[in-house]
């Protein structure tokens, strides 16, 4: 039997032919008791679809004649994993697709239910792209995406409990600004009312926002967007970095060793840590070592050479051997 989701949608489905239904048969069609029909018909009602039932032996179920097209069927987290996904196909270098996914976050938006919408159009309103975004975003709460989205809309003062890259616990009180998605990470510009100043901070360490209701006037932000503050942010945060490069130890050490320490893992490889200012320079760095590497840590090194990968597939034209050779 399918999850109460889908079988929800597929009862939504037959009704929306307006045909009146006997309930035994839609029972029979979406395999479950008459009982746990009329649970379903009672949840489709509580989100907005006018559904008519005839008591009897010849009872069944039907969608009131001329109702408009109620809100979409989904949940919270559903509708910002969409509208997140749109927005991210929005931002894209395929070439046609930002235009349609444009109108399609358009569409889903319109037939929203209304509290759903608001949270939804916060996000887009709110949010300042800042670049090449992964496929995958780091594990963020949706509630927790929204609500901040929403005090930055609101200019509502925000409480919410962070952890340092450290491990260290803090609970913060902000103004906060715009979220700024890159790479794999989302990030909030915020004005730190106990620091007195701008500061960043990655929303998947970030637990238990709550508005306090206090709104406050925005202040002139040091940067010309939230998107370059925090392309700033990043680039000036010394950072650990470690690849292991398919090369033999020697070799390596013999091009890049006075800058970095290289552990010999066999014959053919090994590992390299380096501490960078600019993660520029460690790409320049690795890259020049000409031998393939993979990236053990940071993640925002990886972010850094897709975005360095996306421009230089662009700088080789569309006859270039990278465009031909791909489907």
């Amino acid at each position: 039997m399918a999850n109460t989701s889908t079988r929800t949608l597929r009862l939504l489905s037959l009704l929306q032919t307006h045909r009146f239904w006997p309930g035994t048969e839609l029972a029979e069609r979406l395999e479950v008791s008459p009982r746990t029909l009329r649970r379903d018909v009672d949840r489709l009602r509580e989100i907005g679809y006018p559904v008519e039932a005839r008591r009897g032996v010849d009872g069944g179920y039907q969608l009131a004649a001329g109702a408009a097209l109620p809100p979409l069927v989904i949940d919270d987290d559903e509708a910002v994993a969409l509208a997140v996904g749109l927005q991210t196909a929005a931002q894209g270098t395929v070439e046609g697709i930002a235009e349609s996914s444009v109108r399609a976050l358009a569409k889903v938006v319109r037939v929203m239910p209304a509290r759903l919408r608001r949270r939804v159009e916060a996000l887009g309103a709110m949010t300042v792209p800042a670049g090449w975004v992964g496929p995958a975003a780091a594990n963020i709460d949706p509630t927790v995406l929204t609500e901040v989205a929403m005090s930055c809309r609101d200019t509502e003062q925000l409480r919410f409990s962070y952890t340092s890259a450290d491990g260290r616990a803090t609970e913060r009180h902000v103004e906060p600004h715009r979220l700024v998605p890159l790479g794999r990470r989302w990030y909030l510009v915020a004005y730190d009312l106990t620091r007195h100043d701008w500061r960043s901070f990655r929303l998947d360490r970030l637990s238990a926002p709550q508005g306090t209701g206090a709104r406050f006037r925005p202040r002139e932000l040091p940067a010309a967007d939230a998107a370059e503050f925090i392309r700033a942010r990043l680039v000036q945060l010394p950072r650990r970095v470690e690849a292991l490069v398919d090369s033999p130890a020697a070799s390596v050490r013999e091009r890049i060793g006075r800058w970095s320490t290289v552990e010999e893992v066999d014959a053919e490889h090994c590992r390299v840590r380096m501490n960078a200012d600019n993660l520029d320079w460690t790409i320049l760095a690795l890259g020049s070592l000409e031998a393939d590497f993979t990236v053990l840590q940071p993640p925002e090194l990886v972010d850094r050479i897709h975005e360095w990968g996306a421009r230089f597939s662009r700088a080789g034209g569309p006859n270039s051997p990278t465009s031909e050779g791909s489907s």
